[in-house]
């Protein structure tokens, strides 16, 4: 099973802050995380580096990560571990090896009238074409909330 960097990317007309709080503001996370699974939602302490993040859908199943790096306003990288299974983390077994490890990375670029906000995931085969399919609605969502 091979694993696919996808790259994605938007042009927003709102300043970093704004976009950020778009970003991870628990309301509007949960508003554009539901293109990926309706009622999806993120549990942390504090969105710093070295925190974990459970990311679940409403049965309390989901994966748990662990943000790498974290430059507010400007870059939020997570790396993802294993899976959680009802709101409990589960041990690394021979199928969650195959992902583990892998990467998610939201950048800020400033430009001159808007800026750009870019995501590199790391994505198995299986998630391919429905994450080509659905990132771009959850941008598009991203740069709804900033309006």
């Amino acid at each position: 099973m091979k694993i696919n960097r996808l790259q994605f990317s938007i042009d927003i007309k709102a300043g970093k802050t704004e976009i950020w709080k778009a970003l991870w503001d628990e309301k509007s996370y949960r508003d554009w995380a539901s293109v990926f699974f309706e009622g999806s939602y993120a549990i942390t302490d504090d969105w710093k580096e070295g925190s974990k993040v459970l990311f679940l859908s409403p049965d309390q199943n989901g994966i748990y990560s662990i943000i790498k790096k974290h430059i507010p306003n400007k870059i939020m990288m997570f790396e993802h571990q294993g899976n959680v299974v009802n709101g409990k983390e589960q041990p690394i077994d021979d199928e969650t090896k195959k992902w583990s490890g892998t990467t998610e990375m939201y950048t800020l670029t400033e430009g001159t009238d808007y800026n750009t906000l870019t995501v590199d995931i790391d994505v198995l085969d299986e998630h391919l074409d429905f994450m080509k399919n659905t990132f771009p609605k959850a941008l598009e969502k991203i740069k709804n909330n900033c309006l």
